[in-house]
Formats: structure tokens, sequence, C-alpha cells
């Protein structure tokens, strides 16, 4: 049976209500159910009455020994209070708030196994809502029990009930995907027994067992993924083989306004070389903030051109579309390209007229944003494809150009700096190129942390840049007041009182709510620098480039993660005057405070992408804004790099195998492939 096509409504208590909360999860098969994994487990097994310990999380067995009493405080607050006794028979009082309904469930003479907070001095057990159940239930106790994330109605014990129920039902219909001679060189549990073990365990190895087949199975699948479609790249598509005249990067690095670092030229000269090959180009170049990784993207684009084809560069924002199609007008024209934009805000007309020219080869330079990946953008000619990090251009994106009939080289750029350790096992379908070294003249920029009693004082220094004929930005994490979480400065407040403090100076409001024209309007007025302060969300964190801006105030810093304050601190320092950033913080957690502290001590991406990695773990790290970095449903980047490490390897000697593809054993991998759409269709099939 094929669980992914087996709707949950197939299980006892599924109505059309609780589809619609489910779904909400990311549950509506029985496949999606079953690896909807534990967040984490309570060990709920029983203890005797006489081990309890004051002020711990305790489970017993209890028998209720007498009536049931609710205590009302107002209308609607309540204490449900019932004697009962523990098998070892020591008395206690089990509470419960706001359930009065209870009192006529909880008889005399009752067996029930209740968890909860333990008071000594009261001899009472604080019960939450759903921990208790009859004597006999051992999916929720007298066990290691699961715990899930839920939302809405759906609760963990509702959850464990489903699972049991799909667990009975279907548990033997779990496919394998992992080949046998993989099973037994790492000695890992079949799937059906880990999918068991891993929502309810018997036991603490068995947990453990669970969690190691599963973990590597997610992440062999991964790799698998990203392999398979690396060595289809390399095999079954051929690419563009551009010919260009041997002094075309010299040609190029005459236009520019500054000499090239040895960083960049290095990487152009890979950037080159892979262009000038038959196997398409996919290469990540990753780099600090400031590090000229747009200059790198144009010399793509220019190779394009000067072999007769076209290139395309997507961008996250329309705001940086603009600033990139400026750009390339200044560069890449003089050089005989024609540069077209393609945002999701243009005007009917205007939009016809630019795909018109795609599609003719009259434009043969476009900049966009992913308005270039809908059905009608057509290209001539498309070998280049230059993509930033922050919405990765993934396998789905690839297969859309393939479709087109275009095997483009493609070319990433890191918005954030990768840690080094995780950079081979996340990007393992591509060559990685870093350029680790600034442009000549820039300044360090010099970061202080203060905490918000001297809000005052750091507007004063902010007033002194404005004075001086410089500009500044003011960010905040939240946009107005209906977001409003105490403590947190939100930006349509700040921007009203900013206009006050700042009388004189011209101050705009920049944030994600306004329309794209009223958007690039203020961007505009900034960049002529028609608006002098510039109050912000985190939408002017990537590309915006401004050298006259030369003071940067963040407020509430501690709710932004290192990357992202570096990349916001990278807005400023871009010209030539000696720049700052002041964020404005009193972190209440360690690791808070940490942060801050990382922030004035270095201005080395990777360094602080480490140090990030660490205090916050791979899943905040990264975020969900991130695209181009996987969720795992139950692995851990940072605590399960081994497993990482060794199932890339065992997928790279796979894949390398000439018997991969048609060996029966490797059959159900192959039909994953499939499903995930990296194998479109295979000559033979």
């Amino acid at each position: 049976m094929d669980l992914t096509a087996t709707p949950i409504s197939v299980l006892p208590g599924v109505g059309p209500q609780r589809l619609k909360t489910l779904a909400l999860l990311g549950i509506q098969t029985v496949h999606d159910l079953l690896e909807y994994f534990p967040f984490r487990y309570e060990d709920r097994n029983a203890q005797p009455g006489r081990e309890l310990a004051d002020g711990t999380r305790v489970t017993v067995r209890v028998i209720v020994d007498g009536m049931a009493g609710v205590k009302y405080k107002g209308r609607r607050n309540s204490t449900t209070i019932v004697p009962v006794v523990t098998e070892d028979y020591k008395r206690l009082h089990a509470v419960w708030f706001n359930q009065p309904y209870l009192k006529d469930q909880l008889i005399p003479g009752r067996k029930l196994t209740i968890t909860g907070k333990y008071d000594e001095r009261r001899r009472s057990i604080a019960v939450a809502t759903h921990d208790f159940v009859v004597a006999g239930e051992t999916v929720h106790s007298d066990r290691i029990v699961p715990v899930y994330n839920v939302k809405a109605d759906i609760t963990p014990k509702l959850l464990r009930n489903l699972l049991s129920s799909a667990l009975k039902k279907y548990g033997d219909d779990v496919p394998e995907r992992l080949p046998q001679v993989l099973r037994q060189r790492y000695k890992l549990i079949d799937r059906r027994h880990a999918m068991k073990e891993i929502h309810f365990p018997t036991n603490g190895d068995g947990l453990h067992q669970a969690r190691r087949r599963l973990i590597f199975e997610e992440f062999f699948l991964f790799q698998l993924k990203l392999q398979a479609f690396r060595w289809l790249h390399r095999h079954e598509q051929p690419g563009v083989e551009h010919q260009i005249p041997e002094d075309l990067l010299e040609q190029f690095c005459k236009r520019l306004p500054f000499a090239m670092t040895g960083a960049q030229r290095r990487v152009a000269h890979e950037v080159v070389r892979d262009m000038t090959q038959r196997v398409p180009m996919n290469r990540l170049i990753q780099g600090d903030v400031g590090s000229g990784k747009t200059i790198l993207a144009f010399l793509a684009l220019f190779i394009a051109v000067a072999s007769g084809h076209q290139g395309a560069i997507l961008v996250p924002t329309e705001i940086l579309a603009e600033q990139h199609f400026r750009a390339a007008v200044d560069l890449l024209e003089p050089l005989g390209c024609r540069i077209g934009l393609l945002i999701g805000s243009q005007k009917d007309r205007e939009r016809r007229d630019v795909l018109a020219k795609i599609a003719d080869g009259e434009i043969n330079v476009v900049i966009g944003t992913h308005a270039l990946l809908e059905e009608g953008v057509q290209f001539k000619s498309l070998s280049v494809v230059v993509t930033d990090e922050q919405h990765r251009f993934g396998v789905e994106q690839r297969a859309i150009f393939r479709q087109k009939g275009h095997a483009p080289d493609v070319l990433f750029m890191s918005a954030t700096p990768i840690p080094r350790t995780l950079a081979m096992s996340v990007f393992g379908d591509l060559d990685v190129s870093i350029v680790d070294e600034l442009p000549a003249g820039r300044q360090p920029i010099q970061t202080y942390w203060v905490t918000p009693d001297k809000e005052e004082r750091a507007l004063r220094f902010v007033r002194n840049e404005l004075v001086k004929g410089r500009q500044a930005y003011i960010v905040t994490p939240l946009v107005e007041e209906s977001e409003k979480i105490e403590g947190v400065v939100n930006a349509t407040d700040l921007y009203l009182m900013l206009k006050e403090w700042f009388a004189g100076y011209e101050v705009g409001l920049l944030h994600g709510k306004l329309r794209p024209a009223e958007k690039e309007e203020v961007m505009r007025k900034f960049t002529n620098n028609e608006i002098q302060v510039l109050v912000s969300t985190t939408v002017i964190e990537v590309g915006v480039n401004v050298p006259n801006a030369t003071a940067m105030m963040v407020y509430n810093a501690e709710r932004f993660g290192l990357a992202q304050l570096h990349q916001l601190r990278g807005r400023v320092g871009r010209g030539e005057h000696a720049s700052s950033c002041i964020l404005m913080s009193k972190p209440d957690t360690e690791a808070g405070q940490e942060r801050m502290k990382a922030m004035v001590a270095t201005q080395d991406g990777f360094v602080l992408a480490e140090k990030d990695l660490h205090l916050r773990g791979p899943g905040e790290f990264f975020g969900v804004r991130q695209s181009g970095i996987p969720e795992f449903k139950i692995g851990d980047l940072l605590q399960d790099a081994k497993i990482m490490e060794v199932a890339r390897q065992e997928v790279q000697q796979l894949i390398a195998a000439p018997d991969f593809w048609t060996l029966p054993a490797f059959q159900p991998l192959v039909e994953f492939l499939k499903s995930e759409k990296v194998l479109l269709q295979r000559a033979g099939d």
C-alpha cells in the first residue's frame, strides 16, 4: 500500500474539521503522520510514592480515594482536588486547574496514572490538562512517551492515539528505502521497526537505534538528491561550451573603476574555466559582506553575451533587482550587453515588451526576481543563470529551465557565509569558491553595544554623522503596533519619534508591507540623499548599496541572529568614510550577550557564522527564510555532522557505480529520485 497516497481520514476520529487542523501541521496522509516525529520525550514510567522528589515532574499510579471537590475563584477559575492513594499506600491530592467537569469522572475506586509537578509540603501533584490516563492505557504512560509540536485543538495525546492506530493498521506497509548492504554495514534497524520505536520506544536503546537509523536515512536521501542531480548535470545534460577570446577577462577588468582583489581574480578564473567546458557549471561563490561577489556575477553574464548567448540574474527583492539593473547598465552596456529588468510590479505593457525582447534575444542580460521563473518567460538562448543564495535555485527551479530546453551554467551567490564545517555537506552538489579578501580601501566598521538607557546618546552620535553630510540606517525588528511585543520597538512608532528628533533632516520609512512601488521610491530617495535617515526593518539586509551611509543603529539587536546582524552591518562601510554600527540591546540570556560580544569583537562573517551556529543551532541559524538550507525532520546538522559526512561518502560511491540505475536492490532509491523530480526522464526508461 502506498502510504503517501493514503489520506489521514482513514484513521478513526479524523473528521472534516480535524482534517483541516492536521493539514496546518503538514499532515494529510498516513505517510505524513508517521514522519511527524516527536521533538522530545518524557519518561513516564511510574514511580513508587515513597520515591517522589519535591519540585520534580513525576508519574505515579494511583486509586481515587474519595469524592472530588471543586473550588471556584471568580466565574472562570476553578481548582479540582481529588484525594488519591499510590500503590505503596502514600496518600496525596491530585489537582487539576479549570477543569471542573472532571469531578464527575474521577469517582472513588477509579485507577489512574497521573503526571505532574510534585509538592511535598502540600502532598499534592499538579496535573496538566492531558497528563492523566485511566489505568491500562499504555500509549500515554508507563513508558517513554513522545511529545509533539501541536496546534489548535490537536493535542499530543490525540497525535499519540492517531499514531498508535496508524502503526497498528499500516505499520507493516512502511516501505524500506535503504539497500540491505548499507543496513548491514552500519547495523541499522529496518524502517518498520524504526518507525515504531521512534514514536513508541520500548526503552532508551530502542529509541537510540531508531533515531540513528532515521537520521542516517534522512541525510542519505538528502545527499542522494544532491549527488544524483550533480551526476546527471555532468553526464546526461551537456551544457554550453562558451567560446571566448583569451583577453576577455582583461577587457572586463579594464571597465572596472577599481582593481580586482587577488581573491576575486582567483574566483574569476574558476568561473571562466567552468564556463568554457562542456559540463554545465554548478558553482557557489561564498564571500563576506562587501567582498565583491556581484562583480563576479556580472563577469559570468558578460561571458554568456560574448559567446552569443543570454544570461539572467535572480535576486530576492525588487529593490535589489533595480540596484543590480542600474549597476549592470553602467558596467555591461559599454561591453555590448543589452540589459532588461523583469519584476512583479511592472505594468502589463512594459512586461510584455520585456518578454518579447527576451524571447527574440534583443535583451541578452535579464535581471529580475523570481518572476523570471514564470511560464511566460522564454529565452532565445539562455546559457547562464546567477542566483542569490537567499532564494536558492534548487532542483525544481533548474528543472523549469531544462523543460524549456536549456541546460544553463548556474552560479550561486551566498548572502550569508555558511560555516566551513557545513559547506561541503550542505552544498554537496556544488563546487565552492570563497572570496576571502576585501577590496583595498575598505575601512573597518566600528561596532558598539549599548543598552537602551543609552538611546539618547546613540541618537546624538547619529546626528553628528548627519551634520557631516552623511546618512544613517535605523533598524527595528517589527513593522507596526499590531505586532507589538513588550519591550520591542516597531518601525512605525520609531519613525514618528525620529521625525521630531532629527528635525531639519528628511526621515524615511521602509518595510515589507509597503507596495513595491512605494519601497522603490523610498530607496531611490535614500540613494540620492533626498532622505538622510532611513527607518527600516530587515528589508535592507541584503545587497542595498549606499556608499554615503555611514551610521547604522539597530534597536532590539538581541532579536537578530549573528549572521543577520552581520548582513545589516554590511550596509554601511561601503564608501571612503569611516562607518559605525550601534547595537542597542539588553539580552536576557547568556547566548544573547555572547552574540553582542562577538559582533563587537570581529567583522569576519565566517567566524561569526561558526559562532552563531554553535549558539543557536542550525535550525535557527539558517532560519526559515534561507530556503537553500534544508530543514531536516529529525537530523541535526551540528550534532549529527558525522552521520551527514558518512552519508555523503556512501552516496558518492553509490552514484558512481554503473549498476546503481539498474539493479533491483537500488530501485527504491531510483523511484525516490523520480518522485522528487530529480529524474525527469532517463533514456531507456
